[in-house]
Parts: C-alpha cells; structure tokens; sequence
C-alpha cells in the first residue's frame, strides 16, 4: 500500500501522463458529445453510444499506452534495473504499478459517467456491478497487454510514437468514437480481430441494453484470452535493465 501510494504520488506528478491519459478521453467525450451527441446511431442516441465507447477509448489511453510508456522510460532510464536492487520485491513493485493504473481507470470512468449524466443527460447505467466487472476485466487485460508491449518497445524516445501508432488506430477501428458498422468489410475484419472491439461491445450490451455481463461470455473470453497472451508475453520476456546500453 505504501508504493502504491508513491506510484499515485508520481502519476499526478507527471502533468504530460496525467493529460494524456486521464484528462484527453474526457475531452474527447466532451467534444464528439457536443458534435453528434443527439443524432441517432445504431438506434441509439449518439451520446449514449458515445459513453461506452469512450470508456473503451479511456481503458486504451490508461491500461494499456499510458503504462506501457512509463514503464518503458523507467526501464531505459535505470530507474527498474535500481529498484531490483532494494528489498522491495519486483512482484510487489508491479503490482503496486497495476494497482495505481487501476485507480486511475476508476477515476477516469466515473468523471466519464458524470460526465455524460451532467451534460449530454445520459442515463445512469442500471447493471452497475455488470459494469464495475466489466471495466475490470477491460483494465486487467489492457495492463496486461501493456507490459507485454514493453518487451517490444526498446527505446524511451520510441515508446510514445510506437505506442500510439498501435492505442490510437485500434481505438478508431474498434469503434470507440464511431459505429464499425458504417466501415467497409476490410476494416470491419481488423476489427474483428481486436481485443477492444471486444470489450467496447460488452461495454455498450451492459450500459445500454442492461444485460449482466456473464450473459456476453464470448465478448469476455476474448477480451481475457488476450489479456492472458499480454500476461504470459510480460512474464517470460520483461525486462528490468535497459534494452539500450
């Protein structure tokens, strides 16, 4: 509790983390809300299916870029190599990282769902143990596909680029901002393969249809499968030294 505490301490520190993955998919509801927000999507109205794309898009931008990013600055800047070298265990350490990234998703989600209930009159979601579940298992996975993403990144110049260039297409493909149903058939077969397009889908089932989240068990295999290739990935191939030097 005590590095978790620190790790939080940090995370508010770093101003250009906190903005990127905390304060933009807020501003990004807000901006698209304010566009189409009464239009009409898939039957739906477009701020209600905005939401739950959005916390798709937020889950992105915190569990998955956001730390894999730092995590990769701190590896190149010898900052992992020493804590390796405390008493504090390299579990504990991590999971002290998964934790304070967890914290920070919940914080971002309920600003997302004030949000949308202050401004744009989205209804509260009635299945909220469903959605907790839900926006867990999303987080879970996306950490974990986060730290697989450190082993492929090996410069802290390049983490920012590198992992942008995979959180950013995967949300507009996935259809965080947009419906995938208006794609062509090419982009809608990327997307089918995405573990995003998966979890948003079961963010929208409980948020808008009011279904329990058990009820969507394919949309959650999936999303767990590859939270589990993420976990497997970081265990056998994370690294605490530098990659470069």
């Amino acid at each position: 509790m005590h590095e978790v505490r620190g790790q939080l301490l940090l995370y508010v520190r770093s101003k250009e983390l906190a903005f990127f993955t905390f304060l933009l998919p807020l501003i990004m509801f807000v901006l698209l809300g304010s566009t189409y927000g009464d239009n009409r999507i898939d039957g739906l109205r477009g701020a209600n299916f905005l939401e739950a794309g959005m916390l798709g898009y937020g889950v992105v931008s915190t569990a998955f870029a956001g730390l894999a990013i730092f995590m990769v600055i701190r590896r190149e800047s010898g900052i992992l190599k020493r804590v390796r070298a405390t008493p504090l265990p390299g579990s504990a350490y991590i999971m002290a990282v998964l934790a304070s990234t967890l914290v920070a998703f919940a914080l971002s989600s309920a600003c997302m769902i004030a949000i949308g209930r202050g401004l744009f009159a989205v209804p509260l979601p009635a299945r909220w143990i469903s959605l907790v579940l839900t926006l867990l298992l999303g987080a879970l996975a996306f950490a974990a596909l986060g730290l697989g993403m450190t082993v492929v990144v090996r410069s802290a110049e390049g983490a920012s680029a590198t992992v942008n260039a995979v959180d950013l297409p995967m949300a507009f493909i996935s259809g965080s901002f947009f419906s995938p149903h208006s794609f062509p058939p090419f982009r809608r077969a990327i997307a089918n393969v995405l573990p995003l397009t998966y979890f948003i889908r079961l963010t929208r089932d409980v948020m808008l249809h009011g279904h329990q989240v058990w009820t969507s068990w394919r949309d959650v295999a999936i999303v767990a499968a590859w939270g589990a290739f993420g976990a497997v990935v970081a265990f056998r191939r994370f690294r605490w030294e530098p990659a470069e030097g």
